[in-house]
């Protein structure tokens, strides 16, 4: 397997030298202030604030760990008390999965998925702003029960029934936990619909399913998972919330119900969110590793219909949770056949990936060491995740550190690590500049050590006993040593965190002294990269005509006589120059934000006075109201800023003007062709 770090070309036959002249590209201008921003629908200004957003609450999430591994360095902690432990360690695990890890992959998504299938936006532009104040909105309304209501919820992430009835968790924590997902998952949901819609009817001309990026086919399977498993988790959240707020008994076993509903409830949805947040990863792989291994990827085919399986099959695995919970014998068994086959499509991937580096031109770039760390890590985490389809290892197992384990290897190692390689990877598509490749080999490294040395260790205290969710321990355990180990790796992942935060910040102050990286610096393979970077607001001059997978690599490469890859058009020449004419624009609105502002109002209504629901529901239709009289294009728009192949019928949120400005393009494009 060749390694080389000369500029990339080649993706099969004899080396080529990219003709990359830097600094022929310019940036664009800056934007129009923050009013732009708050108002704005642009599918990628918002992707940025989700990607924003995200990374806050990695911080937040990030602190809430640190003190936990401080409580835990050392036998007898007096870090926090109990009751905040319980507090801290609840609160990680919801802003890691629901704050952090999810809408990162939701920026991603928003960001990537309308420039690779060819298209101009989303099929619904506001609906497309209203799912991410709504979210904001929630994740703050969320961490405000550390100010106003007693302190965070204390059940854990999973906030099991009876620990957070009223009996146990007496605070207003566990209601912001019940409330404030409910209205995070609004916004999942309203997501899920309009990138499903934008991917089945968006699709520039010749763009079939089948010549989707793996990305985004990995995403449009996320989207039908969020879209029947968000459902679920609200069931149970409202069940919970009425049980705690209006004295309903859905959980409580002395008026005839039965606990265990809120397990089955909660893990339906959970398994299945374990591949909400894995697949869009695996999609990020699936970019780079081709892309730094001058390949296609290997098996196409076999890695669409995988996570398609993995997503169907995550519907049917959720008990595995549940072994020790007394389901019987035969349940059991089921599950753990379900557990053990689910691995197989997880292994087609891993096998894809290999044989797509195998026999490649590698060139480790950051991105690229991200996504090799990513199937290091996570066939690490799968392979421990096998363990627990034997119930009798699984009993041992259950509510000890080897659970932890595991799962952060499977969501840190495989989630947080490929998405961090997006980060790099598609920095410059975003932002104009690179993000500087030897900080960012620091960052990696720094992190991937301090991830080992972190949750390596749990494997070992779980096998010798060490139940999780325990505020401390004593010294005649023989648990001190290896969580001494897990809490300087801990804050070896911190530093990591910092550098990258750092590498941000110094890459900014020195972009405007350095060559522009151009609109494909890593001479990529998809249709993102033939426009300039920044992506220009109305994304393609021109809706493309796709002809192969892969389309971007064929316009600048083809084969002579002999089959070897010969250069047909440098990067300059393929590139569309952001000149457009004729491209009308959605029009901003404040309304999703006045919208958004409304629902949190009306759950602080719920917990402390009915009255204030009022006031949040006359909001929330004031919004809708308003929203619903709003012109449909830009009024401030430049309609005659470029090629004129769209009529006045644009991106209508009631779905006509997304169906007519994909009719149009579609039009224009065939014209075009012919």
């Amino acid at each position: 397997m060749a390694v080389t770090d000369e500029p990339l070309a080649l993706t099969t036959g004899e080396d080529l030298v990219v003709d990359r002249p830097l600094g022929v590209f310019t940036r664009p201008q800056g934007g129009k202030g923050w009013r732009d921003w708050l108002s704005t629908v642009d599918h990628k200004k918002i992707g940025i604030m989700y990607g924003v957003a995200a990374m806050f609450f990695f911080v937040v999430g990030g602190i809430e760990a640190l003190l936990i591994r401080l409580q835990l360095a050392a036998p007898d902690g007096q870090i926090l008390s109990a009751d905040v432990y319980n507090q801290v360690f609840t609160m990680h695990g919801v802003t890691m999965v629901f704050l952090f890890i999810m809408p990162l992959a939701a920026a991603f998504a928003n960001y990537l998925i309308p420039l690779q299938i060819g298209a101009r936006d989303v099929a619904f532009p506001r609906l497309n702003a209203l799912s991410f104040w709504v979210w904001l909105s929630g994740a703050i309304f969320l961490n405000t029960s550390w100010i106003v209501g007693g302190g965070g919820a204390d059940c854990g992430w999973f906030c099991y029934s009876p620990n957070s009835g009223l009996a146990f968790s007496p605070s207003h924590g566990v209601d912001f936990y019940a409330l404030g997902l409910q209205i995070a998952g609004i916004a999942s949901l309203v997501s899920a619909i309009n990138l499903i819609v934008t991917c089945l009817n968006m699709r520039a001309p010749g763009m079939s399913l089948f010549r989707m990026p793996v990305l985004t086919w990995m995403l449009l399977v996320t989207q039908f998972l969020l879209l029947f498993a968000i459902p679920v988790i609200t069931v149970a959240l409202f069940l919970l919330m009425f049980d705690r707020l209006f004295d309903a008994q859905f959980f409580n076993p002395e008026a005839g119900a039965d606990p265990l509903l809120w397990q089955h409830l909660f893990w339906i949805f959970g398994h299945p969110e374990v591949y909400i947040i894995i697949l869009p990863a695996f999609g990020v792989v699936s970019e780079i590793i081709p892309t730094f291994s001058r390949k296609p990827i290997f098996g196409y085919s076999f890695m669409v219909f995988s996570g398609i399986a993995i997503g169907f099959m995550g519907w049917g695995v959720w008990a595995h949770h549940m072994f020790v919970s007394g389901i019987g014998p035969l349940s059991v068994w089921a599950f753990s056949m379900s557990t053990m086959f689910i691995a197989v499509p997880t292994g087609v991937k891993i096998l894809n990936w290999l044989a797509t580096m195998w026999g490649g031109k590698l060139r480790f770039t950051t991105a690229m060491l991200f996504a090799v760390g990513t199937v290091a890590m996570f066939t690490i985490g799968g392979l421990s995740g096998v363990t627990h389809a034997l119930a009798p290892a699984d009993t041992q197992q259950t509510d000890t550190y080897y659970i932890v384990a595991h799962f952060h290897y499977v969501i840190f190692g495989g989630g947080v690590l490929g998405l961090m390689g997006g980060l790099y990877f598609w920095w410059p598509k975003v932002f104009g500049f690179m993000l500087n490749e030897t900080w960012g080999k620091v960052h990696f490294w720094t992190m991937l050590i301090g991830f080992n040395l972190t949750f390596g260790p749990m494997h070992v205290l779980g096998l010798q006993g060490m139940s999780r969710r325990i505020d401390t321990y004593s010294p005649g355990f023989g648990f001190a040593f290896w969580n001494l180990i897990a809490t300087i790796g801990a804050f070896i992942i911190a530093l990591s965190v910092v550098v990258f935060f750092l590498n941000v910040w110094k890459s900014r102050r020195d972009a405007p002294h350095l060559p522009a990286p151009g609109p494909d610096p890593w001479d990529a393979r998809s249709l993102e990269w033939m426009i300039q970077s920044p992506a220009p607001e109305h994304n393609f001059d021109e809706v493309p005509i796709v002809e192969s997978d892969d389309e971007w690599w064929h316009r600048k490469y083809g084969y002579d006589e002999n089959k070897n890859v010969v250069r047909i058009a440098t990067i300059e020449e393929a590139t569309q120059k952001g000149d457009a004419v004729g491209v009308h624009l959605p029009a901003p609105s404040f309304w999703p934000l006045v919208v958004a502002l409304g629902l949190p109002i009306i759950g602080y209504g719920l917990i402390f006075n009915l009255w204030l629901c009022v006031l949040g529901g006359a909001l929330v239709g004031l919004g809708i109201y308003s929203w619903a009289l709003e012109p449909v294009d830009d009024p401030d728009a430049d309609h005659d800023h470029g090629h004129d192949d769209h009529d006045d019928d644009d991106d209508d949120d009631d779905g006509e003007g997304a169906e007519a400005e994909m009719a149009d393009a579609t039009a224009g494009a065939e014209e075009g062709a012919d």
